[in-house]
């Protein structure tokens, strides 16, 4: 349960950073509507071009695993933020209930167990179109059923929970170096080398799984200045 909560913890962190502290009435701080639902279904979209599912196009290229790590942990961001907003909204509690609620899930045990494998392309796009789907509806939201869903995808894609919070806490750190580098206003350069920052984050923590959150921000700034500077 830890692990969960202080991910839960840096989300809405980020978010009132980010959007003001009335993002879970559904608003920003400068009056623009939020809407998680859409940033998931959008987030599975891009996930799915990981795979070669066009029919007419790049038939027999590989999956790229890599990428869809990365697209599972962006989903990730978009549902624990729709999952804070829906607990405030509904009276449900605060972060921490929300945490032990999580960890009681049936495929919260599952998640928590080291894994290593992946599932076939067909499984995998068959999940996330459940995950847009549930997003997609207009009715009330069946929270646990998504982040069900959300974890069988996690598992699908060759991680666990050590490896989602490992990438997860990269992926924050990055989104605050990024907001600290002009990605408001455009000015930021999303490809280092013809290398994507994601997967640069990535890599680092892969080199060092024991680095800590600063130490990878100040890793981050030394690569970005070496590439400005070039």
């Amino acid at each position: 349960m830890d692990k969960i909560l202080l991910m839960l913890q840096l989300q809405a962190q980020l978010n009132d950073a980010t959007n003001g502290d009335k993002w879970t009435k559904g608003v920003t701080k400068n009056g623009k509507e939020i809407n998680w639902k859409r940033c998931i279904y959008m987030e599975c979209a891009e996930m799915i071009d990981s795979f070669s599912w066009k029919h007419w196009k790049n038939i027999n290229q590989d999956p790229d695993w890599e990428n869809l790590q990365i697209e599972v942990v962006d989903v990730w961001h978009f549902i624990m933020s729709l999952a804070i907003e829906n607990y405030s909204q509904t009276l449900r509690g605060g972060i921490e209930d929300l945490a032990i609620n999580i960890s009681n899930l049936e495929s919260f045990s599952r998640v928590d167990t080291k894994n290593e494998s992946f599932g076939s392309q067909a499984e995998v796009i068959e999940k996330v179109e459940s995950i847009m789907l549930a997003s997609l509806g207009r009715g009330d939201l069946d929270l646990e059923t998504l982040i069900t869903d959300f974890f069988d995808l996690t598992l699908m894609s060759g991680l666990d929970l050590e490896t989602l919070y490992r990438l997860y806490v990269g992926k924050n750190i990055l989104n605050q170096f990024r907001q600290d580098n002009g990605y408001k206003d455009g000015s930021y350069i999303k490809e280092w080398d013809g290398v994507e920052d994601n997967i640069i984050m990535k890599n680092i923590w892969e080199k060092n799984s024991d680095i800590k959150p600063d130490v990878l921000y100040k890793e981050l700034t030394k690569l970005y200045l070496a590439l400005t500077k070039s």
